[in-house]
């Protein structure tokens, strides 16, 4: 028997593929059951120019076959076989497909697409075993072949014998070694495992003998261990099913069957595109954030598919991040793969099925938000923080997308609103979209700065997490109305006859309020006559870009820069404690200067701040009682 070598590679060629193409050696399984997959689908082509030949889907299978005691692993199938040159054709060089060239051959038809691409799956078998043996007889032939190969030092092929038309590939398992277990290849469990994860929706059965217990027939009461076929894959996936056939209920089966959480999906949104990408989509918005969420741990990306066979775990290029909660998978017969199957060779296909799938997922949240409020906010809630994020990342870049989908408490609804409802809700007067920043509703509810707003009878969002007010700054306006902190120096309300009045006392307490701000030597930009309050005497706002809660939120991160809002000391000239100011202005300018650091201090409080010296504080506070 002649060994040959392989026709123009290297052995160096065959060591690469074995070694470094694929990542993990678990995936020969999945190559090896494509490759017969592939077999099966030929034979199918065959029956539609032949009229001699029919194709009945039932009689045709794979079937995986371990021996523990030889160590060997077999793959069988019953398609189409292969002669003589067919082997030394499509085994005896290193990628040369014979899938593709069928492939080239016939269209798509009956959703039957041939899966392989390359002609290297099958030297995947060679990461786990020594000795390659391939027995084929193609239809039409009388005569069986053998194949067979230690690697890269060549192969042979012989005559055989084997009654039924098909291919047998046999492999003898490597030696185990400390770093590697081969005999895992061998375990029922193992193999189930690795057919449910990769192969589980080729269409054709995948059949094992499994152990199975079952009662003995004398004794119902003693369980005795047989040997029993089954049909381990599933064969027909659900995406690719008709809409009408499924129910709820389906649909959420395959949610928990995919261990996509242990939650139960607010939302499925099912994709079916047949154009220039054809690809079906199954994607679930789930109700419960996962632990690990907003941790470097978590790895966002649909379950990638190519024509039923599980390309990638993880595909993190189909989802924005502003939407890497969403669960699910694509499965597409366009994908241009790398010559392992693992990874894509180009990104355009894939960047094209992202932005429809985004256009989807919005759609499908808008739907949420319109028609299932309760269930939106319930999203909203576990998820509103990364849309805000979305709002924010990349210079803006999405907000457009997202700005819709934000949620927001609301002053006058006590709950949550959209910014479309919030607008829609503006008196013809208001010119902006008010907000106030704080820990948490009930703190926003008694802050000061929020008196005059609430006077005119106007609409406060209520920002209580960090990222809230980065995002609107980012997000600048919504629908031409621009947003407006409550603590800006400037509200935008117009009131000629207040303002007269403030320009006038500000005249008039010019010296005061000028003493006052350098008694606080730098820590305020101004103190000023306040137009916001009506019932507390003191407050701080801020001039300028960074406001006092982005001061709060920049200054406890790790890199504190030290970033300082230029705050306004505000005075309402309508309390009662002005009056002591005015006196002790006159009258005692170290209580005044009492007064003064006591109201700062305050006003800092209000403002979540701490103060500078508590002490100090503390001291000031007993003098006035004293």
């Amino acid at each position: 028997m002649e060994k040959k070598q392989f026709q123009a590679e290297s052995k160096r060629l065959l060591e690469m593929m074995i070694n470094s193409i694929y990542s993990q050696r678990e995936v020969f399984l999945r190559e090896l059951i494509s490759n017969a997959s592939d077999a099966i689908d030929k034979l199918y082509y065959k029956a539609l120019t032949d009229a001699t030949l029919t194709f009945n889907k039932e009689s045709y299978y794979i079937k995986i076959i371990p021996n523990k005691e030889e160590r060997t692993l077999t793959i069988m199938d019953t398609g189409i076989g292969m002669t003589a040159e067919e082997l030394e054709t499509n085994l005896g060089t290193i990628a040369k497909s014979g899938s593709l060239a069928s492939k080239k051959e016939n269209e798509t038809k009956d959703g039957h697409d041939i899966i392989g691409q390359f002609g290297v799956g099958f030297y995947a078998a060679f990461m786990v075993a020594d000795v390659v043996t391939v027995n084929s007889k193609a239809l039409g032939s009388n005569q069986a072949y053998k194949w067979q190969s230690e690697g890269a030092d060549g192969y042979s092929i012989e005559g055989t014998d084997k009654e039924t038309i098909g291919t047998e590939i046999i492999l003898k398992l490597k030696e185990n070694s400390e770093d590697e277990n081969y005999d895992e290849f061998l375990e029922e469990y193992r193999l189930k495992a690795i057919i449910k994860k990769y192969s589980d929706f080729i269409r054709y059965p995948i059949k094992m003998d499994v152990t199975t217990s079952k009662p003995k027939e004398e004794n119902e009461n003693e369980n005795v261990e047989v040997l029993e076929e089954q049909i381990i894959n599933s064969m027909v996936p659900i995406w690719r099913k008709n809409k009408n056939e499924l129910k709820a209920e389906d649909y959420e089966n395959f949610y928990n069957e995919k261990h996509y959480g242990f939650d139960k999906p607010l939302k499925h949104i099912h994709v079916s595109v047949d154009g220039t990408v054809r690809y079906n989509a199954l994607l679930y918005i789930p109700e419960n954030i996962p632990f690990d969420y907003y941790s470097k741990e978590y790895e966002k990306g649909l379950e990638l598919y190519s024509s039923g066979v599980l390309i990638m775990d993880k595909c993190g290029d189909l989802l924005p991040d502003h939407f890497s909660f969403v669960k699910g998978l694509v499965d597409s017969e366009d994908l241009s793969l790398n010559i392992s199957r693992e990874m894509l060779q180009q990104d355009r296909q894939l960047k094209f099925i992202s932005k429809n799938l985004a256009k989807k997922i919005k759609s499908a949240l808008q739907s949420m938000l319109k028609d299932a409020r309760e269930n939106y906010e319930t999203f909203f809630k576990a998820f509103g923080r990364q849309l805000k994020y979305g709002v924010y990342a990349d210079f803006g870049a999405n907000k457009e997308t997202v700005q819709d989908l934000l949620l927001f408490y609301s002053s006058k609804e006590k709950k949550l609103v959209s910014l479309e409802e919030y607008v829609t809700n503006m008196p013809e007067d208001q010119k902006y979209i008010y907000y106030a920043t704080g820990d948490s509703i009930e703190r926003i509810d008694k802050l000061p700065q929020t008196e005059l707003v609430t006077d005119k009878g106007y609409e406060i969002l209520y920002f209580t997490e960090d990222i809230d007010e980065f995002a609107i700054k980012m997000l600048m306006t919504y629908k031409e109305k621009e947003f407006r902190s409550v603590s800006s120096g400037d509200l935008g309300i117009d009131n000629e006859k207040e303002d007269s009045k403030t320009e006038s006392e500000l005249e008039e307490y010019k010296e005061l309020f000028d003493a006052m701000k350098e008694i606080l030597g730098g820590k305020v930009t101004d103190v000023r006559v306040s137009k916001r309050l009506r019932s507390h005497p003191v407050c701080l706002s801020a001039d300028g870009e960074i406001t006092i809660e982005m001061e709060k939120i920049l200054n406890a991160m790790p890199d504190n820069q030290g970033v300082k809002a230029n705050k306004v000391l505000e005075i309402n000239t309508k309390h009662d404690v002005f009056n002591s100011l005015k006196s002790s202005y006159k009258e005692d300018r170290e209580k005044l200067a009492l007064f003064t650091n006591i109201l700062f201090n305050q006003a800092l409080l209000i403002e979540g701040l701490s103060v500078e010296d508590p002490v100090d504080f503390a001291n000031d506070i007993c003098k006035v009682m004293v």
